[in-house]
């Protein structure tokens, strides 16, 4: 009897940093079929990931970049659907709440192939964002829910989803934990860009609701602007020309990047003062690396982290944003919300062999 096949799909940058460990784990036992949907699609923030985190390349890219919400997900369907209906897996495997894991979801179950949720369980409980319903939808079809976090898996049962439901920690901190060792070993952004440890803020800004909206987008921008460190800001093009077409000012202290490839992230990530992000991922990699976080939302879906002291709340308000930079400064335990470092051997164990756990 060969080997149980797998259709993995990816198709954003946070999903790359996640299939990198899972990829690694399930090649060993499974047949697996790496798809990138090419929902983003330029080098920067698609390929340089697969050259530095080591990750198979992908055996299928479909090429769905930009659209609507509803014809990036249409198209992504119709391909994903036949290369189920070509090779048969006994799963799909998504990740996270990007139009990318709908699209793989849908196809999957409207063909009746089992889904394998990573990410399962999280909730903002803001239905106005994208990725909240993507995820809902997600999970209700999945046949296996992995989820991070003990909270996801109430969160899960508070909806009558319990059978399939395991929690298996998050793989976020079994990539960290790979990459960290990988970033002391060839990250010089530093050194390149000047700078010392604790000397920066550093911050995201790439959620739609952040950037399509140039009065909270102009608001985040005047908060980074009166902060009396400099604010590292690697940007998405589309964010950058936003600010350009709005004729958005910049104070000096705000020095604009290029994205940057995540190596070279997580080290700014590391030695910064603090982080200043609309990034669900970049919150939980600051709680596991000790930086204190400021997330520029009004919820998130990782409230672990703000129970805990670790990441402040204070959506786009200037005066918030400056004063949780200069007088907020955490010092308690980070409990071990997120598992042993080892949540792609358990999603491996998992799908190898579902019977021999229970639903959770």
């Amino acid at each position: 009897m060969g080997k149980k096949k797998i259709i993995s799909i990816v198709g954003a940058r946070p999903q790359f940093i996640k299939a990198a460990p899972i990829s690694r784990a399930l090649r060993l036992e499974f047949d697996e079929m790496l798809v990138h949907t090419g929902q983003h699609y330029d080098t920067e923030m698609s390929k340089i990931f697969f050259d530095e985190l080591k990750i198979p390349l992908p055996d299928v890219n479909l090429g769905i970049g930009g659209g609507s919400h509803a014809d990036q997900t249409g198209k992504m369907m119709v391909e994903i659907e036949k290369l189920i209906l070509q090779s048969r897996p006994d799963y799909v495997l998504v990740y996270g709440d990007t139009n990318s894991t709908l699209a793989g979801a849908l196809a999957a179950v409207k063909l009746q192939v089992p889904i394998a949720h990573v990410e399962a369980g999280l909730r903002s409980y803001n239905r106005s964002m994208p990725e909240e319903v993507n995820r809902i939808l997600c999970d209700h079809v999945s046949s296996y829910l992995f989820c991070p976090t003990q909270v996801a898996v109430d969160n899960l049962a508070k909806e009558g989803v319990t059978k399939g439901v395991f929690l298996v920690g998050d793989v976020m901190q079994d990539a960290l934990i790979y990459n960290l060792n990988l970033a002391r070993e060839q990250s010089k952004v530093l050194e390149r860009l000047g700078l010392q440890k604790n000397s920066y803020i550093l911050a995201t800004v790439h959620r739609a609701a952040n950037t399509d909206d140039v009065g909270r987008l102009g608001a985040i921008l005047d908060g980074f602007g009166g902060l009396s460190k400099p604010v590292i800001l690697p940007l998405h093009p589309r964010t950058r020309r936003v600010i350009s077409e709005a004729g958005l000012s910049l104070n000096g202290n705000i020095r604009l990047l290029d994205p940057v490839g995540y190596l070279d992230m997580l080290t700014l990530e590391q030695n910064a003062d603090c982080i200043l992000t609309d990034s669900g991922g970049i919150q939980k990699e600051a709680y596991l690396l000790g930086t204190r976080c400021i997330t520029l939302r009004e919820e998130t879906e990782w409230v672990e982290t703000v129970d805990a002291g670790w990441n402040k709340l204070v959506g786009v308000i200037p005066e918030k944003i400056r004063s949780a930079v200069e007088n907020w400064h955490p010092s308690g335990e980070r409990p071990a919300f997120y598992g042993d470092g080892r949540a792609a051997e358990h999603i491996r164990t998992i799908l190898l062999d579902p019977e021999s756990y229970g639903n959770s």
